[in-house]
């Protein structure tokens, strides 16, 4: 099983980037897909999450309305549109899958995790 995520870079305040991750190994669609990130010396936190059988989505109060989630079945991915990008968006976001249940807010709720794209954002 292995998540890769792709899309990262750096890129003006007010800008937009989208991530991906790539699912391979098994197939993913009921799985609910998670984003998170981790900027230097602070823990990894929660962006957003995508349940496998309905596709309801669920985001930080920190992006709500600027990022979105959404996730292509057929192609196995999971996407996270950024919009609006501020220089505290700046972080290491990583791809998370998992089959428990929960509220799935926290990484303890997730099996298996990508590698990590970078992301700046500067002024």
């Amino acid at each position: 099983v292995q998540l890769v995520e792709s899309g990262g870079g750096l890129v003006q305040a007010g800008g937009s980037l989208r991530l991906s991750c790539a699912a391979s190994g098994r197939t993913f669609s009921s799985y609910a897909m998670g984003w998170f990130r981790q900027a230097p010396g602070k823990e990894r936190d929660f962006v957003a999450r995508i349940r496998g059988s309905a596709s309801t989505t669920y985001y930080a109060d920190s992006v709500k309305g600027r990022f979105t989630i959404s996730r292509d079945v057929a192609k196995n991915t999971v996407y996270l549109q950024m919009n609006s990008l501020k220089p505290e968006d700046t972080a290491v976001y990583y791809c998370a899958a998992t089959s428990r249940g929960g509220p799935r807010t926290n990484t303890e709720a997730y099996e298996y995790w990508g590698q990590g794209t970078q992301v700046t954002v500067s002024t």
